[in-house]
């Protein structure tokens, strides 16, 4: 009989709901792992701004601090998510609880706006995209909102980079670069490889923005 009613009716409400957690902690581990391989990248990425930075090549070292900033900016974003994620995950918990008594799912403005804010990030759009149809269909939402994307987020960055690389810069040099009106005459010069270290500087930004980008 049951596998009579899946076939006519589709999965029951509790076997909904355990297939979108499954896969609200599968995204959650991919944001995990996308949020390592920054940390390793950034790591690397910082040690280069260092060199360069005691070179006295600020050119250059401002490039990769952008993207250090950038990648910072990004993990903010995938650590947001992955709470998100989780509450979205304690809501059907309590949907879960609900059906017991109800019999059914219910509407949830909250799982809405937490699913219109995840759709949002590249990595785990598709996803969401296709769990908040099924849960439209399933009665816990409305039709999704149009999704409105922040196009202004790359001159919002740009308008806050010079700031972020100059902080960066400072934690980096122990304040030799970054300060106001400093120069890089001042700095210690260390007997580096300049085209090991161009490399260097190319390979980690490469690195990150693959991964931003991704």
């Amino acid at each position: 009989m049951q596998t009579i009613n899946r076939f006519l009716y589709g999965p029951t409400p509790e076997e909904r709901v355990r297939a979108w957690q499954t896969k609200l902690r599968a995204e959650s581990r991919q944001l995990d792992r996308e949020m390592r391989q920054l940390d390793v990248a950034t790591s690397k990425a910082r040690q280069s701004v260092k060199q360069l930075a005691f070179k006295g090549d600020v050119k250059s070292a401002r490039i990769l601090a952008r993207e250090v900033v950038r990648s910072n900016k990004q993990k903010d974003r995938l650590s947001v998510s992955k709470a998100r994620l989780g509450s979205i995950g304690t809501q059907l918990s309590q949907q879960m609880a609900m059906i017991k008594v109800t019999g059914s799912l219910q509407k949830s403005t909250e799982i809405m706006k937490l699913s219109n804010a995840l759709i949002k990030l590249p990595q785990i759009s598709q996803t969401m995209r296709e769990m908040s149809m099924e849960m439209t269909k399933a009665g816990i939402m409305e039709e999704m909102l149009e999704d409105t994307l922040d196009l202004d987020e790359d001159e919002e960055i740009e308008e806050e980079a010079d700031a972020e690389v100059d902080k960066v810069l400072f934690e980096l040099t122990n304040g030799k670069l970054g300060e106001a009106g400093s120069v890089a005459t001042d700095l210690p010069s260390l007997q580096l490889d300049d085209e090991e270290t161009e490399r260097n500087m190319e390979k980690y930004r490469e690195q990150l923005n693959g991964l931003l980008s991704s």
